[in-house]
């Protein structure tokens, strides 16, 4: 079983969208893609930002996005940004 689960951190990533605007997460789906976004950024030499048990990437960037220690930015705030 996967700790935290995908409806918490589901509720994590959301946590800071006011009420009325859209969530930065929709699904299991987009928590999965981005998850596995920051494994492989951290499989490519990128330095953990927590502590945890695990070594294996997918654990660490699950605990990261958990603790708030990554932000997922949408396509629409990317080209903002830009």
């Amino acid at each position: 079983m996967l700790h935290p689960s995908y409806t918490d951190l589901m509720q994590v990533v959301n946590s800071e969208v006011e009420p009325g605007e859209q969530p930065v997460v929709n699904s299991r789906y987009s928590i999965v893609l981005a998850t596995a976004k920051r494994a492989r950024q951290l499989i490519d030499g990128a330095e953990p930002l927590v502590e945890v048990e695990s070594n294996k990437p997918l654990s660490i960037a699950v605990e990261e996005l958990y603790e708030s220690k990554v932000k997922i930015i949408t396509d629409d705030e990317n080209s903002i940004n830009e």
